[in-house]
């Protein structure tokens, strides 16, 4: 039986292990940029900066969107789940104020997976910069700590 997505208010249903969802990426983790961001909004960067994680794919799907390259999912390298995690832990040593996730939701399972490897060493708090278009079942995976299961 095919495992579906339900990620994100859409919920298309999609098997993202097999095809592409509605938010143009399949499971794999993809990354746009990873790094760090002095420009985000100052509460975020201040210091060193923020550091950013730019996911590919998006689940708001806006027309007019400044990202299209990445929000559409065409931009970025695939990685693990320990690569992401790794990624987590340079952004610190680099001396990033945060972990900015932004467009997470579409891999929340693996972000999860991730914070939960670099646990033990990972000492700055974690943002969650979305759109605002989330389902509060997937941003109680993050304050509960649970991998949802696909």
């Amino acid at each position: 039986m095919a495992t579906v997505c339900r990620l994100c208010p859409r919920e298309c249903g999609i098997n993202r292990r097999e095809n592409i969802g509605r938010c143009g990426v399949s499971s794999q983790i993809k990354l746009a940029r990873v790094g760090l961001h002095l420009w985000e909004e100052p509460c975020l960067s201040y210091g060193v900066g923020s550091g950013t994680v730019f996911f590919s794919g998006c689940v708001l799907g806006c027309v007019f969107c400044q990202n299209q390259e990445i929000s559409r999912g065409k931009k970025g390298c695939e990685v693990s789940v320990q690569t992401l995690s790794d990624e987590f832990l340079r952004l610190q040593e680099m001396g990033a104020v945060n972990i900015n996730l932004v467009t997470p939701t579409q891999f929340t399972d693996k972000i999860l997976q991730a914070l939960d490897i670099a646990k033990p060493r990972l000492s700055i708090p974690v943002v969650y910069n979305c759109g605002g278009y989330e389902k509060p079942e997937t941003l109680r995976f993050y304050s509960h700590k649970t991998v949802p299961r696909f």
